[in-house]
């Protein structure tokens, strides 16, 4: 059975895979700002649960970044500035694939930021 910190490996990775997905869609004009929004949100989400299960944390299944950087938070683990923003990633989530028309609340260079420095983060405490 795999523990926490496994699977906060395993979450990181994947948040890595969607880090890299947004940098390589980034400048394909065929590609829509959802599309590239959407793996930068997932990214984010993905690195605020590897951060929480690396603490031991339950989280709950969610797409809502502002929901996951409030748990950790309440776990002691407080986000760094530069992710102040992060949640505004959150309409990006799985549920805007749907046929829900793409907010315009961040450009495709800030999601892009926001999930590498959201990635980073989470390196630190799971690789430390």
């Amino acid at each position: 059975m795999a523990d926490q910190h496994d699977l906060a490996r395993e979450l990181l990775g994947l948040a890595e895979d969607d880090h890299v997905a947004a940098g390589a869609l980034l400048d394909v004009a065929a590609v829509s700002d959802a599309i590239v929004g959407f793996h930068a949100q997932q990214a984010v989400e993905k690195a605020f649960k590897a951060i929480l299960a690396e603490h031991g944390e339950i989280f709950p299944f969610t797409h809502n970044v502002g929901l996951l950087m409030q748990l950790c938070e309440d776990a002691g683990v407080v986000a760094p500035s530069s992710l102040a923003e992060a949640d505004l990633l959150t309409p990006y989530g799985v549920a805007l694939r749907y046929g829900t028309k793409p907010p315009a609340t961040v450009d495709r260079q800030s999601a892009l930021d926001l999930a590498g420095e959201a990635v980073a983060w989470a390196r630190g405490f799971i690789e430390n």
